[in-house]
């Protein structure tokens, strides 16, 4: 009896900002930096980074995932379209961003439960707030969980050795 092959971050499929199914498959084969994320909270300006990320390894094969959450202080409190619109204003966002979700409890996300179970936290697996990163690599299964007090800019070491 064969084993079967274990689930990678690229085998969900996940809603697009305007709702329409997407299929992380399209992601296959490159290192991904998952992040839940929100507009009205004190590590928003990390958009910033992962901005900076994106561009610096995008043609590396590299791409940052942000999936906006309310779950915490209710700081992502709009619609996926008003989110967009200021992910755009505010932070010329080019990489993905995705419908809003949850992240913990009975609604949580598929993919969110994998990477959860894929790397706990320091006491649970919970996610304890927005900006939490997954870092994936190319084969598709998490690499790091990283708190989100980590700056991105603390990512690149090991973004660069995900892609090597």
């Amino acid at each position: 009896m064969t084993t079967p092959a274990p689930l990678r971050a690229t085998d969900f499929t996940v809603a697009g900002a305007d709702g329409t199914p997407t299929p992380l498959r399209q992601f296959a084969g490159k290192v991904l930096l998952i992040v839940n994320v929100a507009s009205r909270c004190g590590f928003t300006p990390q958009y910033a980074g992962l901005q900076a990320l994106h561009q610096e390894f995008a043609p590396h094969g590299f791409s940052v995932l942000a999936f906006p959450c309310n779950q915490f202080g209710r700081q992502e409190p709009g619609s996926d379209a008003d989110i967009a619109e200021f992910c755009a204003l505010n932070y010329q966002i080019s990489f993905p961003v995705f419908r809003k979700i949850d992240v913990n409890g009975p609604g949580a996300d598929p993919l969110y439960r994998w990477l959860r179970q894929q790397k706990g936290g320091l006491l649970t697996d919970a996610i304890k707030w927005n900006f939490t990163k997954f870092l994936i690599g190319r084969d598709g299964q998490v690499l790091r969980r990283d708190a989100p007090p980590t700056a991105p800019e603390k990512l690149r070491g090991p973004i660069a050795q995900a892609l090597a």
